[in-house]
């Protein structure tokens, strides 16, 4: 089974895709373009070997659960208008996809709890919209404890800030102050730039300037990348470390092994997870699509959980109903890559690892 994609024009192709009894259609919304485009094809084939999966197990209620991609890179009003009119056409009956936050809060109030809707992203917290679900990590699970083991292991004292300017960055460093007091360390400094920066220069100044001896990062993509290129030519790895809650190894092959020298991520899943459903899981991945398809990484793998909690909760509901998954939603349990998966308050309990970049790829070192 291939994706396949839509646009607005749907046309007299909304009566041919429309859900019916023998079909489940979900909109798969992932970046295809834009900083965030550079893991689109991990979440598109970590998507699709779930819904293979799922679909070889029964499918979802008998149903053939189908994944219809949207690009969650185009601008976010673009992205939810799209989005709605699916829903509204009655193509699709779920939705699911890591996508920016600036995306999601678009969609929620268009969709209006019609369908379930399964959110992958890392992201602030805060969302409790009836019908959402959240496999996403969040700033108390993730950030909170990777900068106290930052600070307790390598005597961090001053973290600069510096990040994408929308809400995921602003609300994450608003709930890393009150973690700073908590830890015992201050935040000197705070840098936003917009989405597809290019030029770092300036924030290295002011990086070097604050006397930090640590970097949050709150980029997207292509744009750490290109921060933490910049960061190693200007040697400034010699004097801080960095922290990135949104990392993955596609971006690490990116960025290069001179731009990763002092690098640490937090997350729920990292490929080379040395777990038993860790490598069961990179064991299917790579003989579904090879050798030479693209990395897992954490947020591609986040997709393939999105479509597997989707399918059990509508399977525990017996319904797509919003309010009859809502009621069941907290009762729900699957085992997946990041383990036996369960929901509290609609969002996903999950083990948290810190992991340092190793040249071009993750070691692991602790659960957090």
């Amino acid at each position: 089974m291939s994706l396949e994609s839509l646009n607005l024009r749907l046309g007299s192709a909304s009566g041919t895709l429309r859900c019916d009894d023998g079909v489940l259609n979900v909109a798969l919304v992932i970046p295809l373009q834009g900083p965030a485009g550079i893991f689109g094809p991990s979440c598109e084939l970590c998507a699709q070997l779930a819904a293979e999966e799922v679909n070889t197990e029964g499918g979802v209620l008998g149903r053939e659960l189908r994944l219809l991609a949207v690009d969650g890179g185009a601008a976010p009003t673009t992205v939810a208008a799209e989005v709605e009119a699916l829903v509204s056409m009655g193509v699709v009956g779920a939705i699911t996809g890591w996508h920016i936050s600036a995306v999601r809060r678009e969609i929620v109030p268009r969709i209006s709890g019609r369908v379930p809707y399964v959110y992958t992203a890392v992201y602030e917290g805060g969302e409790h919209t009836p019908g959402v679900f959240v496999t996403g990590e969040t700033p108390h699970g993730q950030l909170l404890p990777g900068m106290a083991l930052l600070t307790a292991e390598f005597g961090v004292r001053r973290w600069c800030v510096v990040g994408n300017d929308y809400i995921w960055p602003r609300r994450s460093a608003r709930a890393a102050h009150r973690y700073a007091r908590d830890t015992g360390t201050s935040i000197c400094d705070e840098i936003y730039v917009p989405l597809g920066t290019e030029d770092f220069d300036a924030v290295l100044t002011r990086v070097a300037r604050s006397g930090a001896d640590a970097v949050l990062i709150l980029l997207v993509g292509d744009d750490a990348v290109r921060f933490n290129r910049a960061f190693g030519r200007a040697g400034l790895d010699q004097q801080c470390r960095r922290l990135a809650t949104l990392m993955d190894e596609n971006m690490l092959l990116a960025t290069g092994a001179t731009g990763t020298v002092g690098l640490y991520a937090t997350s729920g899943y990292f490929e080379t997870l040395a777990t038993p459903e860790s490598l069961d899981f990179a064991g299917r991945y790579a003989r579904r699509f090879g050798v030479e398809a693209p990395p897992v990484g954490n947020l591609g793998e986040s997709c393939y959980e999105g479509v597997r909690l989707l399918a059990a909760l509508i399977d525990r509901a017996r319904t797509t109903d919003v309010p009859a998954i809502s009621a069941v939603a907290d009762s729900v349990r699957y085992a997946g890559p990041r383990g036996e998966i369960s929901l509290r308050n609609r969002h996903v309990a999950q083990r948290i690892y810190l992991a340092a970049a190793d040249a071009m790829d993750f070691h692991v070192l602790t659960q957090l």
